[in-house]
């Protein structure tokens, strides 16, 4: 049953005097120990099941690649960074169970010798959708499988931006339109094709995803009334868990929330040797990283002139979910003549090679035009979402448009003035496979939630390129267009 939002935070217990200063220690004591030959507090490495978990986090570096190598070079290079940890973006929730398992298995070994051979502890977050879809238990299994047990399994979805709370252990997603919160097994989320569930209390989610492996009694939840009741309260419950209490539940419903959970987290670890795996949304990895939040990025302070050139952006959707077809529709009624929309149809890219290689060239004869006469070009998929008969069928679905969408992208050879990627699936593919992307800095974010990203690597497609990671289920209807609109350069 949904519920007001104004009312239900105006009802939990109010938060700590102390509290607004929670993520200002988190960042001293990280700080502190840069200039330590042993650091104290591990390096953070935040294994991002798709690009959207950046979208609370600046002036940080993504890893799209993960051989030993590079990984030591980073491990050595974050001394050096403003904050102390990564992201590896592993995509692996457009994988199937044994693939992404195996994956997961990879990366940690590589991350434990680049650990060795640079004398630096580190520890894993696991970032997941926000709204609960993702390999889970499966992922922590296969981190525990190279780098053991942990104590506990933090489990913590919440993401302000995205509107996502948990209060008294059910996790909700906020309609912005109506202003109440949605459990999140009532949302369309909760009928995903591969990643679908029904319980909105993550209790309840806990066991019912782990199919016999998590007991209810395995399972500890972190109420608000404890966290805003001070970080000693919280400290007394983390000191007592085991790797027999395998999932503790945070409850948040405001990022000083987290940032209490945080700061116990680390005090546990220091004080009582505790070790924990996380499983997350993005607002747990900037609070661990003690990163503040700055303001969305503009054209301006991009400078999209393009020394002079006038380009007009791309946008790239192949996101099915709500959300984003709505934003899609504003997107296109407001832009007007403004944008050129080239619909990608879904049944063409299924029906045969040289079905889906004539809409590709199509499309491309569109944009190329479009751009170099500085118009911004929407490339979409047909709205109506086509599903196999199965997770695996819809996945290998999914899998397939994006190899269509990649192949568009690889083949533009006119430079627009920025890419906007709709949706996570499509953000990794267009990243990874089609700009050539290997490391990149977070910049910051295009609004709130939505990441924007730079890679400068002369091995990439467009050097410098700002690149807009747009998750499908965030933001307003309107966001979308403000976004555009806000760096349109006609």
């Amino acid at each position: 049953m949904s519920i007001d939002l104004a009312s239900t935070l105006a009802a939990l217990p109010p938060l700590p005097t102390q509290a607004a200063g929670y993520r200002a220690q988190v960042k001293a004591a990280l700080d502190a120990q840069k200039t330590e030959s042993t650091p104290k507090i591990p390096l953070l490495v935040a294994l991002d099941d798709d690009p959207t978990g950046t979208q609370t986090c600046h002036d940080v570096n993504v890893l799209t690649v993960w051989d030993v190598d590079t990984l030591t070079d980073e491990f050595r290079r974050t001394h050096s960074n403003p904050f102390y940890g990564f992201f590896i973006l592993t995509n692996s929730r457009a994988l199937h169970p044994g693939p992404a398992r195996q994956l997961i298995q990879e990366i940690c070994r590589n991350l434990k010798e680049a650990s060795a051979a640079t004398s630096t502890p580190f520890e894993v977050v696991l970032r997941g959708d926000s709204t609960l879809r993702g390999h889970f238990p499966l992922e922590p299994e296969a981190v525990e499988s190279v780098l053991g047990p942990a104590d506990a399994w933090v489990l913590c979805p919440f993401f302000l931006q995205g509107g996502r709370y948990t209060i008294h252990d059910v996790h909700y997603v906020l309609d912005p339109e109506q202003g109440v919160l949605v459990p999140a097994a009532e949302t369309p989320f909760a009928k995903d094709a591969t990643f679908g569930y029904t319980s909105s209390n993550l209790v309840d989610y806990a066991v019912e995803k782990g199919r016999g492996t998590i007991r209810r009694e395995d399972v500890v939840s972190l109420p608000l009334e404890v966290i805003r009741g001070g970080v000693d309260g919280i400290l007394s419950i983390l000191k007592d868990l085991s790797g027999s209490r395998r999932v503790l539940v945070v409850n948040a419903a405001a990022e000083e929330d987290v940032d209490a959970v945080v700061l116990a987290l680390l005090q546990a670890a220091a004080q009582y040797k505790k070790r924990f795996l996380f499983r997350t949304g993005a607002a747990f990895v900037s609070a661990r990283l003690g990163i503040a939040p700055i303001a969305p990025i503009s054209q301006k302070m991009l400078s999209l002139s393009m020394s002079g050139t006038r380009r007009g952006g791309l946008v790239i959707a192949g996101s099915y979910v709500p959300k984003t077809t709505a934003q899609l529709k504003v997107l296109t009624e407001k832009s007007g003549a403004r944008l050129t929309a080239v619909v990608l149809k879904v049944n063409d890219l299924l029906a045969s090679e040289a079905a889906s290689q004539k809409a590709i060239m199509d499309a491309l004869a569109v944009a190329e035009k479009e751009i170099a006469r500085s118009q911004d070009v929407l490339v979409m998929t047909s709205r109506d979402l086509v599903v196999g008969a199965d997770e695996a069928a819809s996945l290998d679905i999914g899998a397939t448009v994006a190899r269509a969408l990649v192949s568009f992208l690889t083949q533009l050879s006119t430079q627009p003035a920025y890419v906007v990627a709709k949706g996570g699936i499509t953000s990794s593919d267009m990243a990874t496979k089609a700009l050539g992307f290997r490391r990149a800095r977070v910049v910051g974010q295009a609004a709130p939630g939505v990441p924007l990203w730079r890679c400068d690597e002369p091995t990439a497609k467009w050097p410098g390129l700002p690149y807009v990671v747009f998750p499908g289920n965030v933001g307003s209807n309107e966001t979308l267009y403000e976004v555009v609109n806000g760096w349109r350069q006609t």
